[in-house]
């Protein structure tokens, strides 16, 4: 059963008259799409209790009056600096149109999450002040200080002093509510000083006076503090549902705190609490304020919007959402979006099915069958409308154009070339053989799916591996050994346009007029080859059997240029770090990447706490704001791939390889002289390095390196090698390393002379 009908059975037997589901947010700026998750999940609460006969309602309260304690980087601190402490209703909307700073980013939130079906009703924070409505509980919080200093003392362990009051007023001369300090309470005013030097980000008038604490039609004197006012508003409507974050819900937490004060305060009924996971973007947590992480609105613009709430109500509440809108994420989630769809029309998996039916905005639509991936190659083929017209497949061709243009990987990319590629003159006298052929028979009238069946049977006939006859296609027409579907790609082209390209390649005569010419016609046959030759690199067959999961990605790169820094590699280190703002180490050990490389080490008897695989020890560095290592412009451009994939990569002077190489276990009295030590490491028995002729020259699956080996400013040619392992596939290695050698070769120059990818 999905996780909200059992919340909503439970609730049912409650037998309360009414259920009041609730959620909340400060709009201290464009809200990102972490607090989007929870506004779908009470939703589908609301909604799963509706379709149980329980009577409810949901609302959905703005902290408009909440204080502006910091400015948002996309704001002029020139225009808003001298609203900082005061509440965000009386700021000026940064857009015209707008009643405040408040409403503004406020009802851009409305504006997605009434876009992907959740139409809770709005409430204002200053309007539950002003109605009167916290006037009683303002005056219990008051009356009872003691009590709530004792919570705070008993959950924080800290004392407050004995003149602390849970109110701060709204400085009747500046204005400013966090610079102000209530100090005494007569049961009618309170005293207050608003202190100069209050708080670090903005500073206070030093008026001193007394002041009803209560609202009224005329204005909003003051506000509770929001870990005591929470559980008030709770009392103020009469919300018997809320849940939030696990930053609140943990032990300890601000949730327990608004509890106590619910039972020891306010003598009210705790709502049902809903506790749920962070929703993270590119593995970093998000602020609303500091500009961290996707707004709610940008997500909308990637994604349409029964996909962006399919994707929150596909995942448990208490596992974190780990969106990375790059590689494969946004195909993935279109292709499970599909078979929710297919589950729910043909009842195959109830609660897939259900997750389909709780996804939908409007009424339950079949989206198209043609996958996300086949239509990110359609929208690059000319001449597609029609076939895209009849898969009904145009609401989606926008979000795959931006995919395309934002986050898809080189490789996924693609362009019919004007003129026979170079990479045509790889081809072999079987590849041209195959051209002719299909040249002669584009007279036809044909289908796609039948033509592509065709062009596999056209293959065999001259015993030609379809892989190299399907090369030879894509070598021909986009200059790269791989491509979209070959059949719809050949038929999206003008006939004689095809005829005359393929017929070109055939008869293209290759003279030689040196070795390094033969070189340049042999090397794009390396390229991308799904097997390494053995003479350059192999994994030992113990390894294989022991980890059956591993890949290996092997890159020579000749002729670099490799410099001490680079301007533009440093500003780009710079973005990276600012992307990962927010980070903490916590959150690492979530990464199935990192749990990958911790249980190899676990299983080889390695102590990952003491050797950090190295994507983790790079971001371990960032969370704890330490920043990057600048070594050179080799190294420092893979390690930026490395942290973004979270994948193994190293870097070596191929020049001091003595191959081949291979991945296998060490053995016992076998050293290596690691980079940067004095003295030899031996070896543990069981270890997993790479080795060539000579020795190790790496350990623990590039933990760390040889001093022979390593990349130097003189090095002219490197060896490279990616490491994958348990849940990094082998798309994700060839991915890390194609990221990887396009980075070097940006940075450091030279040519990549071979490419590809070993598995066990």
């Amino acid at each position: 059963m999905f996780w909200a009908d059992k919340v909503a059975e439970d609730l049912k037997k409650r037998k309360l008259p009414l259920e009041w589901v609730d959620d909340m947010k400060t709009p201290s700026g464009r809200i990102h799409v972490g607090a989007l998750r929870g506004v779908v999940i009470h939703d589908l609460v609301y909604k799963a209790l509706l379709s149980k006969g329980v009577k409810a309602k949901y609302t959905y309260i703005f902290d408009n009056h909440d204080p502006m304690d910091a400015l948002p980087v996309y704001l002029s601190r020139e225009k808003f600096e001298k609203y900082l402490g005061m509440p965000l209703y009386k700021v000026p909307s940064p857009v015209e149109g707008f009643k405040s700073y408040a409403d503004y980013y406020a009802q851009e939130f409305i504006d997605v999450f009434t876009a992907i079906g959740c139409n809770s009703e709005i409430l204002w924070a200053s309007d539950l002040y002003l109605s009167g409505k916290m006037n009683p509980l303002i005056k219990i919080c008051l009356d009872k200080a003691e009590v709530i200093r004792g919570i705070y003392e008993e959950l924080y362990k800290r004392k407050l002093a004995s003149d602390w009051f849970p109110f701060s007023v709204f400085c009747p001369k500046c204005g400013k509510q966090s610079t102000t300090r209530v100090f005494d309470w007569d049961g009618e005013k309170v005293s207050f000083v608003c202190e100069i030097e209050k708080v670090k980000w903005t500073k206070g008038c030093g008026f001193k006076g007394e002041i009803s604490p209560f609202s009224s039609i005329d204005g909003v004197v003051g506000k509770l503090p929001w870990k005591v006012e929470w559980p008030c508003k709770w009392k103020a409507i009469g919300v018997t549902v809320e849940g939030a974050g696990k930053d609140h819900m943990s032990r300890g937490g601000s949730h327990d705190l608004a509890s106590l004060v619910c039972k020891r305060v306010l003598n009210y009924p705790v709502p049902y609490p809903v506790g749920y996971e962070f929703f993270l973007v590119g593995g970093r947590k998000m602020s609303s304020s500091k500009g961290l992480g996707s707004s709610s609105s940008e997500m909308l613009e990637i994604l349409p919007p029964e996909l962006l709430r399919f994707l929150m109500v596909k995942t448990k509440i208490n596992q974190a959402i780990n969106f990375d809108p790059s590689g494969d994420t946004i195909p993935k989630l279109f292709d499970d979006y599909q078979k929710a769809a297919d589950a729910y029309y043909n009842k195959k998996d109830e609660d897939l099915a259900r997750i389909f039916e709780l996804s939908q905005v409007n009424k339950p639509q079949k989206p198209p069958i043609v996958r996300f991936s086949q239509l990110v190659h359609w929208v690059q083929m000319p001449n597609m409308e029609q076939e895209i017209k009849k898969e009904n497949l145009g609401e989606w061709v926008k979000y795959a154009r931006i995919w395309l243009e934002k986050y898809a990987a080189e490789s996924e990319k693609f362009e019919v070339q004007k003129q026979l590629p170079d990479t045509a003159k790889s081809l072999s006298l079987a590849q041209k053989e195959y051209l002719k052929k299909i040249a002669s028979e584009l007279e036809k009238k044909w289908d796609a799916e039948e033509f592509q069946k065709k062009l596999y049977e056209w293959s065999k006939e001259i015993s030609l591996p379809s892989k190299d006859a399907f090369a030879a296609i894509y070598l021909s027409l986009i200059g790269k050994d791989h491509g979209p579907k070959a059949g719809w790609l050949i038929l999206s082209l003008e006939k004689e346009f095809v005829q005359k390209r393929f017929e070109e390649a055939a008869h293209l005569r290759v003279i030689l007029n040196s070795v390094q010419d033969l070189v340049s016609v042999e090397m794009p046959k390396l390229i991308r080859h799904d097997k390494v030759r053995p003479e350059i690199f192999s994994i030992d067959q113990n390894l294989k059997q022991k980890f059956p999961s591993v890949s290996i990605g092997i890159a020579i790169i000749k002729g670099v240029d490799i410099k001490k820094s680079d301007s533009n590699l440093e500003k780009e280190k710079k973005e990276l770090l600012k992307s990962l703002e927010g980070l903490i180490t916590e959150e690492l050990g979530k990464y199935p990447e990192v749990q990958s490389y911790r249980k190899l080490y676990k299983a080889t008897g390695i102590d990952w706490h003491s050797r950090r695989p190295s994507p983790e020890a790079l971001l371990r560095r960032v969370a704890l704001n330490k920043g990057l290592y600048t070594i050179n412009t080799c190294v420092d451009a893979y390690n930026l791939i490395v942290m973004k994939h979270r994948v193994s990569i190293g870097a070596f002077d191929l020049d001091t390889i003595k191959f081949p190489t291979a991945l296998r276990f060490a053995r016992e009295r076998e050293e290596i002289l690691l980079l940067g030590d004095k003295e030899s490491t031996k070896y543990k028995n069981g270890e997993i390095a790479y080795f060539d002729k000579k020795g190790g020259y790496n350990i623990d699956f590039n933990y760390r390196d040889a001093q022979r080996t390593a990349v130097q400013l003189t090095t002219k040619n490197l060896y490279i090698n990616v490491d994958g392992v348990y849940d990094i596939t082998p798309q994700q290695v060839e991915k890390s390393l194609q990221e990887a050698c396009d980075k070097i070769i940006k940075y450091c120059g030279g040519k990549l002379d071979l490419f590809g990818i070993e598995t066990a």
